[in-house]
């Protein structure tokens, strides 16, 4: 049996050192087989899949029972690190800055102390250890190989820097938001800055279109829907004195319905075959549809927050959040829950000088040790 207090101190130097050498999507080759090698010194077995990058490693129970799963995820971020931490990466231009180097961390212990006790479970666990979260891709190719498909229950958590250490919210429902990309080029017709009339203006046409999508989240959608649509991106012309040819704009729609999601792309394609008509001109939308919403379980909430309360925590219903995450890939096939847990902040995350309180990592661990040993009752 490991001793608590030394894995607590071991784990704390896992994460630190996870979060020196950060690897970004599809390119967590290092990551993977430092997770690999410290399941295998435990004893834990892992399940062969043709996953490039992350693993699912499986404890299987003395007796017969359901099969449930937990889920970390292990990418980090294009981002260059401002924490001022001491561990702070060495990978320039990439960092953990949505600590998922802390949820590796979280759910390796759990693993390591759910595994010592495998004599005594009645059922088994599967741990997805999910590359690509960040792209919203991981958890799609983990289903993709078929290893889940007898998963009765799937777990998961976020660190939350808005609350504090010692608190866990979750909610039943919509608890992220469905994110969907949009991509839009105006092809007009250039001309001289002084000969206006010689050409059509896409600057002009863009101006249109940013003042035509104000509304559609206040005018088409109930004042409760919680939606956002946010333009982030605007680019247009090389120097002072031409107008250009092309315009792009890029944006990101965030919703929590499926009835609204759809009925937002479908008012934006309308505006732009409108806008398009009227000056004449081609409009091209380039839509891309990612992660639907975190939608939690009412039963399996109710348990992660009994639970949640069992071990200390501070627990409440939180609000829905715009974030996306694409846990929700295993919602839309298996019941479960998915939490946040207070990681003190100040910084939000994808920030440059997010940082994790270590001290939340290890209640994290005993949490999820005993959420897997309850719901397996």
């Amino acid at each position: 049996m490991v001793d608590l207090q030394e894995l607590e101190t071991f784990l704390i130097e896992y994460r630190r050192n996870m979060h020196r050498h950060p690897e970004l999507s599809h390119q967590e080759y290092q990551t993977t087989e430092n997770i690999r090698q410290l399941l295998l010194s435990h004893g834990v077995t892992i399940i062969d899949t043709p996953l490039e990058t992350g693993l699912i490693a499986q404890i299987e129970g003395a007796e017969a029972g359901p099969t449930i799963a937990l889920r970390a995820d292990i990418d980090a971020l294009p981002i260059v690190e401002q924490s001022g931490v001491p561990f702070v990466s060495e990978n320039n231009g990439v960092m953990h800055a949505c600590g998922h180097d802390f949820h590796t961390s979280v759910i390796l212990g759990a693993t390591i102390l759910l595994n010592q006790q495998k004599e005594q479970l009645k059922g088994n666990v599967l741990v997805i250890f999910q590359a690509a979260e960040e792209v919203a891709q991981g958890a799609a190719k983990v289903l993709a190989t078929g290893v889940l498909d007898e998963v009765e229950a799937v777990f998961g958590f976020h660190n939350d820097p808005s609350l504090p250490v010692g608190t866990l919210g979750t909610k039943v429902g919509e608890l992220t938001a469905a994110v969907d990309r949009f991509e839009i080029i105006v092809k007009a017709e250039g001309a001289h800055g002084a000969k206006p009339h010689e050409g059509v203006d896409p600057l002009i046409v863009l101006a249109q279109v940013i003042q035509a999508f104000q509304p559609i989240i206040s005018r088409n959608l109930a004042p409760d829907s919680h939606a956002v649509l946010s333009i982030t991106q605007v680019h247009s012309g090389e120097t002072w004195n031409v107008i250009p040819e092309s315009a792009y704009l890029e944006g990101t729609v965030r919703n929590f319905s499926a009835e609204n999601r759809e009925k937002v792309e479908q008012r934006i394609r309308k505006i732009l075959e409108g806008i398009a008509l009227a000056n004449e001109i081609e409009i091209e939308l380039v839509w891309h549809a990612s992660c639907p919403s975190v939608t939690n379980d009412e039963k399996w909430t109710a348990v992660s927050l009994e639970v949640a309360e069992s071990v200390g925590y501070d627990t409440r219903i939180v609000k829905e959040s715009a974030i996306g995450e694409d846990f929700a890939y295993y919602q839309e096939k298996i019941p479960g829950s998915f939490v946040m847990i207070g990681s003190g902040g100040p910084y939000e995350l994808h920030h440059p000088k997010f940082k994790v309180d270590d001290t939340a990592l290890f209640p994290a661990v005993k949490y999820f040790e005993a959420l897997v040993l309850n719901v397996l009752k």
